[in-house]
């Protein structure tokens, strides 16, 4: 009798993101990306040094001045506290492997950084980005197979909890392919407006409701004016 293969392993997602009343984040022109408040971005930290690896896409790692590192010492002993090594793996998704090579993230080496990316994407950029020291992974042929994708993470690098911190785009791809767990979400109290402006799952979506995947509360409060929910996947 032919044995039944073992159920793949992937890492736990976890989303995390912040975002105005109108459920924005960042403006149309994405010329303002970072709106929370000090207790957010420390929010950020602490979700951080619970994670092997911290992910985003290119165009959240060009337009910010972000390195997706764990943050000062404090963060890097809890990390140590909980069996983890001091600095988290850095995970950027770009299908065409437009990441600009001159961004901060690629300024500071305290651990590696791995591109997932498509056999579609130009080998010059690829190029580019080993050139930077990071490490090319393709995915597929036109778009990302995020599921094969997360299984390589938690094989070859034994990720089992993994942030992921947009933009939209990649986080309805995640969406799209069931494999969130959970959803960290910061309501601020803004509201930003435009059709343009981007939200917390751009990209495809669905085409009707009963395709929407179904989270619930787990639990919810407020610091000063902002709240801060999770969600876990039903």
């Amino acid at each position: 009798m032919k044995r039944a293969s073992r159920k793949t392993r992937r890492p736990s997602v976890l989303v995390n993101m912040a975002m105005s009343a109108d459920g924005k984040i960042a403006t149309a022109n994405r010329a303002v990306s970072s709106f929370g408040s000090e207790r957010d971005h420390d929010h950020l930290l602490e979700l951080r040094a619970t994670a092997d690896a911290v992910m985003a896409g290119a165009r959240t790692t060009d337009l910010n001045p972000i390195n997706l590192g764990p943050g000062p010492g404090k963060y890097r002993r809890r990390r140590l506290k909980r069996g983890l090594a001091e600095y988290n793996l850095r995970v950027i998704v770009s299908r065409s492997g437009s990441l600009d090579p001159k961004a901060k993230v690629f300024q500071s080496t305290f651990s590696p950084i791995i591109v997932l990316t498509t056999r579609s994407a130009p080998k010059g950029n690829l190029e580019k980005l080993r050139a930077r020291g990071a490490l090319v992974k393709i995915c597929g042929a036109r778009e990302i197979n995020f599921a094969r994708a997360l299984a390589w993470l938690r094989s070859e690098w034994n990720v089992k909890r993994l942030l992921c911190e947009g933009g939209g785009e990649l986080n309805d791809a995640l969406f799209q392919a069931g494999l969130v767990n959970e959803i960290h979400l910061t309501f601020c109290p803004k509201i930003i407006g435009g059709r343009l402006a981007p939200t917390i799952a751009d990209g495809l979506g669905v085409a009707s409701l009963s395709r929407a995947r179904q989270f619930r509360l787990q639990n919810f409060r407020q610091v000063g004016d902002e709240l801060f929910a999770t969600f876990r996947a039903s």
